[in-house]
C-alpha cells in the first residue's frame, strides 16, 4: 500500500497495535514479523491471513489445543548444520529435536476431519512434510540429556567401560592413600580435590615434604598443599588418556551425526518456519480476542460498510477502566464516497476518522478488525492522511501552506482506489477564502472518484456536500441540554460546531456571549441555529425510537408468552381428549370382553342342558335389553340437549321428563300420585315419581 506522509502509519497509531501483536508473540520468527507487517493490496493475501486467524480465534475459543509449542530460536544452529564439515554438540541436537516433537505433533493435529474444519491454518503445513528419520537418527546417538550414548559406536563403549575400571581403580587407590596420611594426621579439612582434571590430596604445608608425589600446588594462605600421590600417579595418567580418547571419539560420532542430518537441513528450517508462522497467527488471534474483533466480509474493490465499529485502541483503554465505547456505522461506497463530518470540538470527528482508517489498515494487514461480523469493507491501494498542524520551519512553510501542500500531492496522485482523511479542511486561512479552496480541493477528489472523511467548521462546505453527488453529510451528536458531546456519529446531515453552548459550558460571560451573538452574520447565526434545532429534534425522535424499539420488543416477548401458553392449554386439552378417548375404549373392551364371557357361558349351558327355551330367553335378555339400554342412552343425549331439569313441584301445565325412556311431555292432569302426561299425541297415565320438571334451552342468537 502506498502511504502518504511518510508518518501516516504512526498518525492512525498503526504502531501502537503492531506492539500490542508483538507482546503476544513467543518466537523470534512471529516478533520479527510483527515489527515489519505488510499491508497488502492484494485479496488472496489478505484472506488467506484474515481466514487463518478466524479459525484460531474459533480453536481458542472452542477451547481447543493447538499443538506448537516451539518457541526457540535456532536460526543459526540450522545453518550451521547446513555448512559441510561442521558439527553440532549434544546440546544443539536436543532443541533440533524438540523442534521434529512439535512438527510431528501438529502434523497428527491435523487429522483430515480437522483439515476440513480448518483449511486456511492446514495451508502452512502444504508446503512441507514430517520426516521421522530425524528422530530415528538423533535417538541413536543421544540420550534425553543430550549426552552420546555409550552404544553410540563399539569403540566408544570399549574406551567407557575401561574408563569405568581404571576410575574404580583409581578410586579404591586414592581411599587408601587418604586413610594412611589421615592416620598420619598429614591431611587438611578438605582432604582431597581435583588440579587440572587430576585427583589430589589436599595435606598441611608443613607435612607435604612427608608425602611422596608431585606437588600442583598451594592455597591462597599457603596453609594447604595440593599433592598428587606416587601411588596414583600411573592411575591418573590413565584415566586421562581414556577420557581424553573419549572426547575424541565422541566427537567423531557427532560429526558424523551432523554429517547425515545436513540432508535435512532445509527440512528442519521449514519446520521452524512453520512453527514460527502459527506462533504469528496465535498472536493475531489472541490479539483479535482482546479486542473482540471479527472477519467482515471482504470485496476487492474500494468499498466501505462498517457496522458497530470500533477504534481499537480506545476499546482495550475503556475496557481496563471499565467505560463504554460509542460505536460507528458509516457506509462509503459509488454513489457517496466523500463523508464531510461537521459538529463540536472534542466531539469525536477525529477518533471517528482514526477508527475508520487504523480499522482498514488493519484488515489489509491481515488482522481480524472491532466491528460487527456483517460488516463488509473493500482494498485500497493508497491511503493518504492529513492531520493536525503541519507547520514546517525547516522548509519555510506555514501552517496553511503546508496544508496546501498537502492537498496538491493529494489531488496530482489520488485515484478510485485511494482512502483520503484530511482535519479540518482549510484551516489555517481567512474563513472565506479558506473555505472557497476547500470547496475546489473538496470537488477536485470527488472526480478522481476517490473515497474520504473530512471533518471541517466550515458551512459552506457543509452546504456544498448537501447537494453535491457523491459527498456525505455527517455529524457528531452533542446534548445541548447538559452541554456534553455524546460521541456518535449520524449520518446524512451536518452538524453545529455550537460554539455558543460550549462558551456558555467554560463558564464564559454571558454578556460577552450575547456580544458575539450580535456580531455573527444573521443568515449565518439562523443557520447554525437550525442545525441546533435539527439536531436536538433528531436526538428527541431518536429516543423516541429507541422507546418504540423497546416496547415492540416487549410485545413480542408477551406475544410469544402467550402464544406458549396457548400451546400449553392447546396441548392439554389434547392430553385431556385422549384421556378421555382411551377410557371409552377401555369401557368398551371390558363389556366386549364381557359378553364374549356370557355368550361362551350361554353356549356351553346350550350343550348341557335339556331346557333349550330357558337358554334362549337367557340369550334374548342379553342381546336385547343391552340394546334398549343404547337407544335410551340416545334418547337422553337428544333430550338433555333440549331441556334442562328444573327440580321445581309437578304441576298441571308444567313440562315433565320421563325418568325412565326420557321423553317429554306436557302434565294435563293430575289424580294423587299419578299424573296423566300428554307426549305427542297420546296422553299416558305416569306415576309421579317417575317424572322431574323440566324447561326448554333457549337457543342462542345468531
Amino acid at each position: 500500500m502506498r502511504l502518504y506522509p511518510e508518518s501516516a502509519l504512526v498518525q492512525l497509531e498503526f504502531d501502537k497495535v503492531k506492539a500490542l501483536l508483538k507482546a503476544h508473540c513467543n518466537t523470534d520468527y512471529a516478533k520479527q514479523k510483527a515489527d515489519n507487517l505488510r499491508i497488502h493490496t492484494r485479496k488472496d493475501f489478505i484472506e488467506l491471513e484474515l481466514q487463518q486467524s478466524n479459525e484460531y480465534k474459533n480453536i481458542s475459543l472452542q477451547q481447543q489445543y493447538f499443538p506448537n509449542d516451539f518457541s526457540l530460536n535456532l536460526q543459526k544452529d540450522l545453518k550451521l548444520l547446513g555448512i559441510p564439515g561442521a558439527m553440532l554438540v549434544g546440546d544443539q541436537w536436543m532443541p533440533i529435536r524438540r523442534l521434529t516433537e512439535n512438527t510431528a505433533t501438529i502434523f497428527r493435529w491435523f487429522d483430515n476431519e480437522r483439515r476440513l474444519a480448518f483449511p486456511f491454518l492446514a495451508k502452512v503445513i502444504e508446503g512441507t512434510y514430517y520426516e521421522k528419520q530425524i528422530l530415528v537418527l538423533i535417538d541413536e546417538v543421544l540420550d534425553e540429556n543430550g549426552t552420546v550414548k555409550d552404544n553410540a559406536s563399539g569403540d566408544l563403549q570399549k574406551i567407557r567401560m575401561s574408563l569405568f575400571r581404571k576410575r574404580n581403580e583409581l578410586r579404591r587407590m586414592f581411599e587408601k592413600v587418604i586413610a594412611k596420611l589421615a592416620k598420619a594426621g598429614y591431611t587438611a579439612d578438605i582432604d582431597e580435590s581435583f588440579s587440572n582434571g587430576r585427583r589430589v590430596v589436599a595435606v598441611f604445608s608443613e607435612h607435604k615434604r612427608q608425602v611422596k608425589g608431585i606437588l600442583h600446588g598451594e592455597s591462597d594462605s599457603r596453609k594447604t598443599a595440593f599433592i598428587e600421590p606416587e601411588e596414583t600417579i600411573e592411575l591418573n595418567n590413565d584415566v586421562f588418556s581414556l577420557e581424553h580418547e573419549e572426547i575424541k571419539e565422541v566427537q567423531k560420532i557427532l560429526r558424523a551425526l551432523t554429517a547425515r542430518m545436513q540432508v535435512y537441513a532445509p527440512l528442519l528450517s521449514s519446520y521452524l518456519t512453520v512453527a514460527g508462522e502459527y506462533d504469528f497467527i496465535r498472536a493475531k488471534a489472541r490479539l483479535a480476542l482482546d479486542m473482540n474483533a471479527q472477519l467482515p466480509n471482504l470485496v476487492d474493490r474500494a468499498h466501505i460498510h462498517l457496522v458497530d465499529a470500533y477504534h481499537p485502541l480506545l476499546y482495550l483503554y475503556h475496557k481496563t477502566s471499565g467505560k463504554k465505547t460509542i460505536p460507528v456505522t458509516l457506509t462509503l461506497d459509488d454513489k457517496n464516497r466523500i463523508l464531510v463530518i461537521s459538529g463540536p470540538n472534542a466531539g469525536g470527528k477525529t477518533v471517528t476518522m482514526k477508527t475508520i482508517g487504523l480499522n482498514q489498515l488493519m484488515l489489509q494487514s491481515g488482522l481480524l478488525v472491532p466491528v460487527s461480523a456483517v460488516s463488509t469493507m473493500g482494498i485500497f491501494k493508497q491511503l493518504f492522511i492529513h492531520i493536525g498542524d503541519t507547520q514546517s520551519i525547516e522548509f519555510e512553510l506555514s501552517t496553511y501552506s503546508s496544508h496546501l501542500m498537502h492537498m496538491k500531492y493529494f489531488m496530482e496522485v489520488a485515484n478510485g482506489k485511494t482512502l483520503f482523511f484530511i482535519d479540518e479542511l482549510g484551516s489555517g486561512s481567512d474563513p472565506n477564502l479558506g473555505g472557497t479552496f476547500a470547496e475546489v480541493i473538496m470537488e477536485e477528489l470527488c472526480k478522481k472518484h476517490s473515497y474520504g472523511v473530512v471533518t471541517t467548521h466550515y458551512l459552506n462546505l457543509k452546504v456544498m456536500a448537501n447537494h453535491t453527488p457523491g459527498i456525505l453529510n455527517a455529524a457528531m451528536q452533542f446534548d445541548e441540554v447538559n452541554l456534553m458531546p455524546m460521541y456518535r456519529l449520524i449520518v446524512g446531515k451536518p452538524g453545529s460546531s455550537y460554539t455558543f453552548a460550549i462558551a456558555e459550558r467554560i463558564g464564559l460571560s454571558t454578556k460577552l456571549i450575547q456580544r458575539a451573538r450580535q456580531l455573527v452574520d444573521e443568515d449565518h447565526f439562523k443557520l447554525d441555529k437550525l442545525l441546533n434545532r435539527t439536531e436536538q429534534d433528531l436526538q428527541h425522535l431518536d429516543k423516541e425510537k429507541k422507546q418504540l424499539n423497546k416496547l415492540l420488543r416487549e410485545n413480542d416477548q408477551l406475544k410469544k408468552e402467550m402464544e406458549k401458553v396457548l400451546d400449553k392449554e392447546k396441548h392439554q386439552q389434547q392430553v385431556e381428549l385422549l384421556k378421555q378417548q382411551n377410557r371409552i375404549t377401555e369401557d368398551r373392551i371390558v363389556y366386549l370382553k364381557d359378553m364374549e364371557r356370557k355368550l361362551k357361558q350361554i353356549v356351553l349351558d346350550w350343550k348341557k342342558t335339556d331346557n333349550k327355551q330357558e337358554v334362549v330367553k337367557h340369550l334374548q335378555n342379553l342381546l336385547f335389553k343391552q340394546k334398549e339400554t343404547i337407544v335410551v342412552n340416545k334418547l337422553a343425549k337428544k333430550t338433555d340437549a333440549k331441556f334442562k331439569e328444573t327440580h321445581l313441584d309437578i304441576v298441571v301445565g308444567a313440562l315433565v321428563k320421563s325418568k325412565k325412556n326420557y321423553q317429554v311431555g306436557e302434565v294435563k292432569e293430575i289424580r294423587g300420585k299419578r299424573a296423566i302426561v300428554q307426549i305427542g299425541l297420546l296422553p299416558m297415565n305416569v306415576d309421579m315419581a317417575d317424572l322431574i320438571a323440566v324447561e326448554k334451552i333457549e337457543e342462542p342468537v345468531k
